[in-house]
């Protein structure tokens, strides 16, 4: 039993630090490990499988609104860099420089990607000619590398793994529709996949990605309350096209410049599955990303026909989920808790007695509830399990964000939330980075979205500065 013990007493609990449960978590899940090349993170089996699973889903949802992958190099040139100013200096303080090639310095630096407007742009000026070309519909699976200071597994790491969307098209409105319409397919995403609520809004000017003439975001809510910005989606008119010369002869025989969109999704989302399903035992993975969706655990399995039953069983449920079998010489009660500290949503535990009358357990991850079912019905009722526990992940991680989000109507009210109520704070807002500056810097709070779907007008005026305002902005702290 002291071994069984020490498994679970690995991980701190969330509720006495955070920060330590999160990296007790990934570390004793085994879905990273650190790497000699510092702010680098070893991606192990178990957390790729994870991504694997969040690639095959994307690729699937791109593919249908006739998306094609492409891949572009990972070096950038730095005249390429620099032809559009806004992009360049938003991602200067982040570049990584590239300067010799063997022996020989290079006669220019080259960037190793921080992302590929660039690149597809100096792609798109040679490839679109005529109306005809358009639209141009690419995405790409790649590594990008930002030299951040600060780094934590999969939120934030100098090189990490992504998808990014880039589209070209004849008219802005077409650009504006796509932009939207992968916003939303990343929103549907975590929702129906992750089981993670999501708020779906516009960045804030100084918020919006560098080069962009609107960015559109999707932020979650995290255990402890903090958001999590999960997938962005910009408009970038046609600054990039003019900047880089991609023109195009249109049907009325007059040359015009593209409308460009971009967007993104990376590892990090494995960091937030984490914080907003895990407890103090690990990983609770919602059943349509998790890599194991069923662990079948025999109990006594040197008796006679216990271990050849749970392979049958396996067998069976093969058809039906994504099933393992644990026929360790590990103790049950160790192969339990290493279960749940992997997340698998479903335990299937059988034994001598249940042999005998034709029975199997099925355990909750999520809420360790038993149910005993027969062999029979075994498949029917794991199937049907799965899809609830599906459900109830996402009710659940609902409920725990609409509870902690907040109403400030004056500053002395946002202040006193943001210093005491983790969440999501909605308040008013003028439209001044003046406010938005004294904001962050006072309370350490930043705009995360103003909000498509929740219209409400609390109060007439700014939370800020109380001069009128029109638009309701989410504030709250972030990763």
């Amino acid at each position: 039993m002291a071994k069984e013990k020490k498994l679970v007493e690995a991980i701190t609990s969330m509720e006495e630090d955070f920060a330590q449960w999160y990296t007790d978590v990934v570390k004793k899940a085994e879905l990273i490990d650190y790497s000699s090349v510092k702010g680098c993170m070893i991606i192990k089996p178990a957390g790729y499988a994870i991504w694997e699973n969040i690639q095959k889903e994307l690729d699937q949802r791109f593919k249908e609104t006739g998306v094609e992958n492409v891949y572009m190099p990972m070096f950038i040139p730095e005249s390429l860099l620099q032809k559009e100013k806004d992009h360049v200096e938003g991602f200067a303080p982040e570049v990584a420089w590239v300067t010799h090639g063997g022996l020989s310095e290079l006669q220019e630096r080259l960037c190793v990607r921080p992302t590929s407007e660039t690149l597809f742009c100096d792609f798109y000026k040679d490839l679109i000619q005529s109306y005809r070309d358009l639209p141009k519909l690419y995405n790409q699976w790649c590594s990008v590398v930002r030299w951040e200071k600060e780094t934590r597994p999969f939120l934030r790491s100098r090189e990490f793994l992504w998808q990014e969307g880039h589209t070209a098209h004849a008219t802005a409105e077409e650009a504006e529709e796509r932009t939207i319409q992968m916003l939303n397919l990343y929103a549907d995403f975590c929702e129906e996949v992750l089981a993670m609520p999501v708020i779906r809004g516009q960045k804030t000017e100084k918020e919006k990605f560098a080069g962009a003439m609107a960015t559109y975001t999707i932020e979650a809510l995290m255990h402890d309350g903090k958001a999590l910005q999960s997938g962005t989606s910009h408009n970038f008119g046609d600054g990039f096209a003019k900047a880089f010369g991609i023109q195009f002869t249109d049907k009325d025989n007059r040359l015009k410049y593209v409308y460009q969109t971009s967007w993104g999704m990376t590892t990090r989302l494995i960091g937030a599955i984490i914080m907003v399903h895990g407890d103090d035992s690990g990983l609770v993975l919602p059943p349509r990303i998790a890599p194991v969706q069923a662990m079948v655990i025999p109990i006594m399995q040197h008796k006679e026909g216990v271990l050849e039953k749970a392979k049958e069983i396996c067998s069976s449920l093969s058809k039906v989920c994504r099933v393992r079998l644990d026929d360790s010489d590990k103790s049950p009660g160790w192969k339990f808790a290493e279960q749940e500290m992997r997340g698998i949503p479903i335990r299937i535990e059988v034994g001598p007695k249940d042999l005998e009358n034709n029975r199997c357990v099925l355990v909750r991850r999520d809420t360790r509830q038993k149910l005993e079912v027969s062999l029979d019905d075994a498949a029917e009722e794991v199937t049907r399990l799965l899809e609830q526990i599906q459900k109830d992940m996402f009710e659940r991680a609902k409920a725990h964000r609409d509870a902690h989000i907040w109403d400030a109507h004056d500053y002395e009210e946002l202040k006193e939330i943001a210093g005491s109520k983790p969440g999501f704070i909605r308040g008013m807002w003028c439209g001044s980075q003046d406010c938005e500056d004294r904001i962050k810097e006072d309370l350490a709070v930043t705009s995360r979205c103003i909000p498509f779907h929740d219209k409400e007008t609390i109060s007439d005026v700014c939370v800020c500065c109380g001069k009128p305002a029109a638009k309701l902005i989410y504030w709250g702290k972030a990763y």
